[in-house]
């Protein structure tokens, strides 16, 4: 093996489930948990992304989504609907309706979490709290711009406050917590969640209005997995081939990247199986980013057309040659 790589699938830390990088230095407590420890860069570098975050997140909800009567999906989505029927200010909603989840964040991930996450929320509600106070207008009254441009803010928002090592909604901190209270994954609680308050939003709101507000939540999502994920997003690639040998070497050679190289055996069925029995195979597995996949597949092209390749989304990858992420 040229390297060793790691794909963690399973038992994911909760901070990676979240998309959450896990930065500071951990300890352990006296019960075995593990404690994070502060580590005044690693604060100060945190603070400025989620400063960053919170500004994204105001312009979007001030100057697009709030002023328009939108919604998002999560607690920031419940926050907008409760507004919009008990005719209070949206910042009081935000705070309090995020207090449950931040305490539950503290119980699951971390003090420093927590920590960072309800100074964060603070800062939120009382910038749109003082904004309102001066009536801002929206910036534009294309309700389509208004859904894309008021999604990818906030969105970029929620994604630079998660580089920081917190969020600015705790609908994923729920969904982790039910997920351990039931078979459901994170990501069908939050789907779930969000079709209830999408569902309620067309009822109350009108079905246009709960579809504009559908493709507020689409470019939300899709904003923060840029952020959080990239460009450079991984991919394990799986490749099966008699050419191992040649396209291993090519991989190296060309992009740079390890390989690891499992020994397998191929089975054949019918008089074929009779005639080859089984016979050896190496099997290649490489992680690459999403722009290098296509050169893989050129490699793999040239050397062997009619080899067996699968590719599968990497969750978290530690070690070997990959590099890691910038502003992780």
């Amino acid at each position: 093996m040229d390297t060793t790589l790691s794909n963690e699938n399973k038992g994911l830390p909760e901070e990676q489930i979240l998309n959450i990088p896990s930065k500071a230095k951990k300890d352990h407590d006296d019960h075995g948990h593990e404690e994070e420890k502060f580590d005044l860069k690693t604060w100060i570098k945190d603070s400025i992304s989620i400063i960053v975050g919170v500004i994204f997140a105001v312009v979007g909800l001030e100057f697009f989504i709030v002023p328009n009567h939108l919604l998002d999906g999560g607690v920031t989505g419940i926050s907008l609907l409760l507004a919009g029927i008990t005719k209070m200010d949206v910042s009081i909603f935000i705070f309090v309706i995020n207090l449950p989840f931040i305490f539950m964040g503290y119980k699951q991930i971390g003090k420093l979490f927590a920590l960072k996450t309800f100074l964060a929320i603070v800062t939120l509600s009382v910038i749109i709290l003082v904004l309102h106070s001066f009536h801002p207008k929206p910036i534009t009254e294309d309700k389509l711009l208004i859904a894309v441009f008021g999604g990818m803010f906030l969105g970029a928002g929620i994604g630079f406050a998660m580089r920081g090592g917190c969020v600015l909604d705790g609908t994923e901190v729920l969904a982790l917590w039910l997920t351990r209270k039931s078979s459901l994954q994170v990501g069908e609680v939050i789907l779930i969640l969000n079709v209830l308050i999408f569902a309620v939003a067309a009822m109350l709101n009108g079905l246009e209005t709960a579809l504009y507000s559908i493709l507020v939540f689409m470019a939300a999502s899709k904003t923060i997995e840029f952020l959080t994920n990239g460009l450079e997003e991984y991919t394990g690639v799986t490749i099966i081939s008699e050419k191992s040998h040649e396209i291993r070497k090519a991989i190296i050679a060309q992009l740079g990247r390890g390989v690891t190289i499992y020994s397998g055996k191929r089975g054949l069925r019918g008089k074929k199986a009779q005639e080859s029995g089984l016979n050896d195979r190496d099997i290649i597995y490489t992680v690459v980013t999403k722009l290098e996949l296509t050169k893989v597949k050129n490699i793999v092209n040239e050397f062997d057309p009619t080899s067996f390749m699968t590719t599968q989304s990497i969750s978290s990858v530690k070690g070997g040659m990959v590099k890691a992420r910038k502003l992780h």
